[in-house]
């Protein structure tokens, strides 16, 4: 539509200028930054009988609030024919369709999917990458294609100078974008300044406008043309066709708005209340206690999302760096709906950016979560049982980080247990295994590991394993948990048994500060520089 200044027009109107086999560019990360008012219109169009229909949909990573928002407003059946993610396990309704075999579905990996963002944008053919080698985004091994229902192949093996890559590619052209940012000024420039990540809506928004389709952007307000400081301003006016203002869009799926999340205040991290005590908690300080001085970290979701609760309470996030996928650089990421932010951030950038950085391998340690673990050191993320969640940022991380700790219970479903103050008394042992002699999918290959020389932890509520060359070895018990009843018999091999096998560290289990802060400080602190995996 040229350089002339958008249209600003009401979120029913945008919504009916999504037509029936449209592929859509949606914008958002976890609970951030979507145009939320928007996608609610066009379920509301859609729910009344006016279409669209058999849409193709595209999405970072996950979009949602697990049961409601983001792309749980496409689940439909009717509404979406193709979707590719970067992770599905916040749009629990969509990933129904999916498991249902109701609509075609890719899961690429998030920094794959960003930059496809780009490679869109630029007019590429797509991104070849060594992300996703060796899991099941290796065609070898599936490709990414989530269900039967999902038959052409969209990624490559491609053999160059003696190494193998992985090309991904999108099948299609995208027509319509669907953004967010916070002003507006009359041109259509847009700034984000109560935004908590910038995300990648620069690159959604030039590779929708260079394809010749059209770019909505939801944005909060309105102001004069040309009052936008240059250096806010993060998508030009030229690229967006359609604003739709929505003066009461929430900054995440679980806050109004909170400006120590975008930079605008700083909150004293002695406001943040330690979460209360549980198996989860103690997973999360025991953990913790594998950061070293001047760490520059990424941290996943589930128990690892709660590292920056302990950090907070020891007194030590101004000693590490805790950085978040969706480009959040510094202070203490949120976990739940506020996953993606963080408060009292030192930087927001780019989501593209912070994972180049991670894939060339620049992160110290990298903590997440297990679903399951089997003989060999692979762990599964991505599919159990009827769950189909996807990859998010886990195979760009785990493959390019020198140090990972992984943590979960170490059985699943109906454990009841409690944290005594001097170790955990198991007052019913759950009915799943999560330590199995083979994963059901390959999200992270312990033989590339061991390969690549990476120092791996996994780390339960009553038990450390370490990955070694024969597979997993225990080297920690917790008080009170008994060797062959508790952890041995709960798992489907028997991983080696150190001859130095030691308690889990007494403090874990005690309320209150653990003294971290006070061991770093007694560390010679030196600058540390992330070697990348080989």
């Amino acid at each position: 539509m040229g350089a002339t200044a958008p249209r600003v027009i009401s979120a029913e109107a945008a919504a009916a200028l999504v037509q029936d086999g449209d592929f859509v560019i949606i914008g958002g990360n976890g609970g951030t930054g979507t145009p939320e008012a928007v996608i609610e219109a066009v379920e509301r169009r859609f729910l009344d009988g006016h279409g669209p229909h058999d849409l193709t949909l595209f999405h970072v990573t996950g979009v949602g609030a697990i049961s409601e928002h983001g792309m749980c407003h496409f689940a439909h059946p009717g509404l979406v024919k193709r979707v590719y993610g970067g992770h599905y396990g916040l749009q629990v309704p969509f990933m129904a369709l999916i498991d249902g075999n109701h609509v075609e579905a890719y899961n690429f990996p998030q920094g794959v999917m960003t930059g496809l963002c780009r490679a869109l944008a630029a007019g590429q053919p797509g991104v070849l990458t060594h992300v996703g080698l060796d899991t099941y985004m290796d065609p070898r091994l599936g490709g990414g294609r989530m269900n039967p229902r999902t038959t052409e192949e969209l990624v490559e093996t491609i053999s160059l100078r003696g190494r193998d890559f992985l090309f991904y590619r999108v099948a299609e052209t995208p027509r319509i974008a669907l953004i967010r940012g916070t002003t507006a000024d009359e041109d259509g420039y847009v700034s984000m300044e109560h935004e908590a990540t910038t995300r990648e809506d620069l690159s959604i928004a030039q590779a929708v406008h260079n394809a010749g389709g059209i770019v909505i952007c939801q944005v909060k307000r309105m102001v004069r043309r040309g009052s936008l400081h240059p250096q806010m301003v993060k998508i030009p006016g030229f690229l967006i066709d359609y604003l739709v203002v929505e003066p009461g869009q929430m900054q995440t799926f679980g806050t109004v708005f909170d400006p120590s999340r975008c930079g605008e205040t700083r909150i004293p991290t002695s406001a943040i209340l330690p979460d209360p005590m549980s198996e989860r908690r103690v997973m999360a300080r025991r953990a913790a206690l594998e950061l070293r001085p001047g760490d520059v970290v990424n941290l996943g979701v589930g128990v690892s999302a709660m590292i920056p609760n302990v950090a907070a309470e020891e007194g030590i996030e101004d000693l590490i760096t805790l950085t978040v996928e969706a480009g959040v650089i510094g202070g203490v990421p949120g976990h739940a709906r506020e996953f993606g932010t963080a408060i009292n951030p030192r930087a927001i950038l780019d989501q593209g950016y912070q994972f180049d950085f991670y894939d060339g391998g620049g992160l110290s340690c990298a903590f997440l979560s297990f679903a399951q673990v089997d003989r060999h050191g692979n762990v599964n993320v991505t599919r159990f049982g009827n769950r189909f969640a996807g990859s998010g940022g886990f195979i760009d991380i785990t493959q390019n980080t020198r140090r990972l700790v992984f943590s979960g219970t170490l059985t699943g479903g109906g454990l009841d247990l409690s944290v005594t103050g001097e170790g955990i008394a198991i007052t019913q042992e759950g009915r799943i295994k999560k330590f199995l002699q083979e994963v059901e999918q390959v999200s992270f290959s312990g033989a590339q590991a061991r390969q690549k020389g990476q120092q791996v932890s996994f780390v339960t509520e009553r038990a450390v394993f370490e990955l070694v060359e024969e597979g997993l070895l225990l080297t920690e018990l917790a008080p009170g948990i008994r060797l062959q009843e508790d952890v041995l018999d709960q798992m489907a091999f028997r991983p080696a048994i150190s001859p130095q096998l030691r308690p889990m560290d007494g403090r874990l289990f005690r309320p209150g500060p653990m003294a971290i802060r006070d061991e770093f400080l007694r560390q010679a602190a030196r600058p540390r520089v992330a070697k990348p995996c080989a």
